[in-house]
Order: structure tokens, then C-alpha cells, then sequence
């Protein structure tokens, strides 16, 4: 018999880590002589790793998207402001608590790993994770569902048994990769950016403490 898994993406669906990124990101412009962006657009370049928003921002201000060395420009920044105004979203320690009570519990993002379990560890979550895989690991980076499927495999779950929670079309398209359930944080930074694409079976979480209910709800009818 399969075992019940529930992934999470970390930012904009365990945490909220818009003012810090935005903070770190504009660190680096402005280190280039360039204007500060606006914290939602900068948000809208969050999802894909850190290479991927740095590219973004630079060549949102009008500069050379590859400066060679924005990327440790910016690991350096963040790196000091990881924790500055990053903080769990209201009910997320409530919503891990329960679920971790139904199934076996694991965190699936792109953004690299050191920093992700230094948040989880700053914020007492790590406890409830079984397994933590950044977007440095051996797997490619999602949407890409391998890294999804090995903690599938690891937990002894199914595509009927897992689902996946994350705020982007990036989860989105990694569960549908990997053929399972996904429950969209609407809160996050996906619907602020304007770019979710539904197609009707998703399931939607208007705002954190929601996701408890449709996480039990999604592992029950697993079972029947």
C-alpha cells in the first residue's frame, strides 16, 4: 500500500520572502550604479533559482543580464538578509503541524539548499520535513518532477498518494509532470504576478490556514 507524501515549495507558500529577496536584489543594482526596482516586480522574477532573478532584475534596470559576478554579489547580500523581514505566513507552523500528522511531510524548491534549511531551522519547521532537496541538488531543478519522484519513491508514495503544494505554474507544471495532485497556495507569489494558468482540477488554497483542510481532504480520498 502507498504511503501518503505532502510536498511544499518554500517561498510564497511556507514563507513569505518577498522583502528580503527584493532587498538583496536591488543591493546588486544598486551596486551597478542602477535604480531600485519595486518589491513586486521583483517578486515576479522569484521561482527559478537565483540565477534566473538576477538575470530578471539586471536586465529590468537596463543592464547586462550576465554580469559575471552579480550572482555572488547577490549570494552575498542575501546571505546577510536571509532572516531580516522573512517570516512564515500566518497559521503555516498549524498547517505543518496537521499534516505531518497524516503524512510524511518534505520540501521541494529552487531555491539552494544551505539557505532553505537555514530558514526552516530559523523558523523551528525543520523538524517536520523528512527530506529537503534546493535547486543545487543532483536533481534538475523544477518543473522539472525528478526531484518530486525520488521523494515519492523514498516515501513509498504514489501519483494517487502525493500531492504537491506550491504557489507558481512552476509547482504546478511539477506536479503535473509527476502526475499528481497539486494544491495552489492563491496567496503566494504566483497570482500576484498574474501568471497561474488553471485547468480546473486543481486544488486552490485562497489563504494559508486553508491548506490544512484540502491537504486532509486530498489524503483521504487517496485512501478510497
Amino acid at each position: 500500500m502507498s504511503s501518503p507524501l505532502v510536498v511544499f515549495d518554500l517561498d510564497g507558500t511556507l514563507i513569505d520572502s518577498r522583502q528580503d529577496l527584493a532587498d538583496s536584489t536591488n543591493d546588486v543594482l544598486e551596486s551597478y550604479g542602477a535604480a531600485a526596482l519595486p518589491v513586486d516586480l521583483v517578486s515576479s522574477f522569484v521561482g527559478e533559482g537565483a540565477r534566473v532573478l538576477v538575470e530578471r532584475a539586471l536586465a529590468a534596470a537596463g543592464l547586462n543580464a550576465h554580469e559575471p559576478d552579480a550572482l555572488e554579489r547577490f549570494r552575498v547580500s542575501y546571505d546577510r538578509r536571509l532572516l531580516n523581514h522573512t517570516r512564515p505566513y500566518d497559521g503555516i507552523r498549524e498547517v505543518v503541524t496537521s499534516a505531518a500528522d497524516l503524512a510524511r511531510l518534505a520540501v521541494l524548491t529552487n531555491k539552494p539548499e544551505s539557505p532553505t534549511r537555514r530558514l526552516l531551522d530559523a523558523f523551528d519547521l525543520s523538524k517536520f520535513f523528512s527530506a529537503v532537496i534546493g535547486g543545487d541538488a543532483r536533481f534538475a531543478r523544477k518543473p522539472d518532477p525528478s526531484g518530486l519522484r525520488f521523494l515519492m519513491h523514498e516515501a513509498g508514495a504514489s501519483e494517487k498518494t502525493a500531492l504537491m503544494v506550491g504557489d507558481s505554474m512552476i509547482d504546478i507544471h511539477t506536479a503535473r509532470n509527476a502526475r499528481v495532485r497539486v494544491l495552489v497556495a492563491m496567496y503566494g507569489f504566483g497570482k500576484m504576478r498574474g501568471e497561474l494558468q488553471l485547468r480546473g482540477d486543481e486544488l486552490l488554497a485562497e489563504r494559508p490556514s486553508d491548506l490544512s483542510g484540502f491537504i486532509a481532504g486530498a489524503l483521504s480520498a487517496a485512501d478510497h
